[in-house]
């Protein structure tokens, strides 16, 4: 029987996806030490999520007002910590508990990357991914010594020479390479250690990696990509995507639509799993829910708003009235997003305002949330994954730990009964408990 997935969708940062959260009167504050990473991965490990991931930015959201005091007083996503020695932290403090860990292509160098996440899935055993983006704005342009952010498409097309370089890099080293057989001496077979020259439009790369492969061969990949280039690259590298589909219908078709590309591409399409995004808000009774929503939507503050538009759309927001419209070329411009702008475009059937992108993205706030008893969150999630909407689900949290203790309370449980979700691990590694098969060494150039 078809089982969901489950991933737990994080920041290392002082609050959680949403940047109202460290507000919350239940949200924990020590989120700089390792015990508060590693007390979130034990809860998620406890209901049996395959997955846990860092969501990240390289910059603060400080792109609007061009000041970063405002969202530093109002504690707008402004604490970034290193993601990956934040999985690392946590992963030593779970089992069976995959963690995946964004890393920018447009900003890092291949083999840095590679040769990083393959080091994590040696330490941690086979249970590491890594969630591939191509960064959105000009601050963190300006952080890694650029002077502006690479266009949209270019950046996915750098990406395309990114992924190719790291997946030969972890080619570089085939599954039995490694003997360390102190009576023969013979420490590797060195036919079975292969060196890489590759040069592309962006990226070259000249050398013999230096990791071998781990328990699952080599790290999971990870891609959200929502703009039309973002789904192509998607279909072609994600062996797990995350995407927000703004209600059931348009799920279902846009769920069928990135199984066919990937079908199209040679690949099957069951072997990758597509998981949508949900807030739960979770209470024994549906009433207590509500009224845990009801303080979670008093949190919120329009600057949080403002500022991750900005961050978003790289736009300084604040430049615009509440009420102005923005030009066509004020929307042109927007290289971030792209597909949350043309959503609102599409929505409003106009030249949007400041106020209509605020109302149609709800940016900080819960948009895709689940509000109710254990039955009530289980029923919405089972329509979506029995309807062919997604294959899982990415659960973001209000506040941590709290959200993730109740869900893996009153959620999992019911889920599990009826027959919808795991008892067990099914395996050591993060592949075994996706369902993914091991990589074969190249199999990734089949790829149109």
């Amino acid at each position: 029987m078809r089982q969901m997935v489950l991933v737990g969708f994080l920041q290392a940062q002082n609050c959680t996806t949403l940047a109202s959260a460290w507000r919350h009167p239940e949200a924990r504050t020590d989120f700089t030490s390792a015990a508060y990473y590693q007390r979130i991965g034990q809860v998620l490990e406890e209901g049996k999520f395959q997955l846990a991931f860092f969501d990240d930015r390289l910059a603060m959201p400080d792109i609007y007002g061009g000041n970063p005091a405002e969202v530093v007083a109002n504690g707008v996503r402004v604490v970034k910590i290193d993601p990956v020695v934040t999985l690392m932290a946590m992963g030593f403090g779970t089992r069976y508990l995959g963690i995946g860990s964004t890393a920018s292509t447009t900003y890092y160098e291949p083999f840095d990357v590679a040769r990083r996440f393959q080091t994590a899935d040696l330490m941690l055993g086979g249970r590491v991914a890594w969630n591939v983006v191509t960064s959105v704005n000009d601050g963190e342009a300006h952080n890694m010594g650029r002077e502006v952010h690479m266009d949209h498409d270019l950046r996915y097309d750098r990406a395309d020479e990114f992924m190719e370089i790291v997946l030969s890099c972890w080619d570089g080293w085939e599954d039995d390479a490694l003997v360390v057989d102190k009576a023969s001496g013979l420490f590797a077979h060195p036919e079975k250690v292969h060196r890489l020259e590759y040069e592309g439009k962006f990226l070259k790369s000249s050398g013999t990696f230096t990791v071998p492969r781990s328990p699952q061969g080599h790290p999971v990949i990870i891609q959200a990509g929502s703009s039309n280039r973002g789904k192509t690259f998607s279909a072609r590298w994600a062996e797990t995507v995350f995407v927000a589909y703004p209600d059931l219908e348009d799920g279902k078709k846009q769920y069928a639509d990135v199984k066919a590309e990937v079908a199209r591409l040679g690949r099957d399409p069951e072997k990758m799993t597509v998981n949508t995004i949900v807030y739960p808000v979770v209470a024994e009774t549906r009433a207590e829910a509500e009224d845990k929503m009801a303080l979670i939507a008093s949190l919120y503050k329009e600057v949080d708003g403002l500022s991750l538009l900005s961050e978003a759309l790289n736009f300084d927001f604040k430049t615009k009235g509440l009420d102005e419209a923005f030009s066509n070329e004020e929307l042109a411009g927007m290289s971030g997003m792209q597909a949350m702008r043309d959503r609102v475009m599409r929505v409003t059937g106009r030249n949007p305002t400041v106020r209509d992108f605020l109302e149609v993205t709800r940016r900080g706030r819960p948009r895709e949330t689940a509000v109710g008893s254990g039955k009530d969150v289980a029923d919405y999630m089972e329509q979506w994954f029995t309807e062919r909407a997604c294959d899982g689900f990415v659960v973001a949290g209000t506040h941590t730990p709290g959200t993730f203790e109740d869900f893996v309370r009153f959620v999992v449980p019911e889920l599990q009964r009826r027959g919808l979700y795991r008892t067990a691990y099914t395996g050591a590694t993060l592949r075994e408990n996706l369902g993914l098969p091991h990589p074969t060494r190249g199999d990734w150039r089949l790829r149109a």
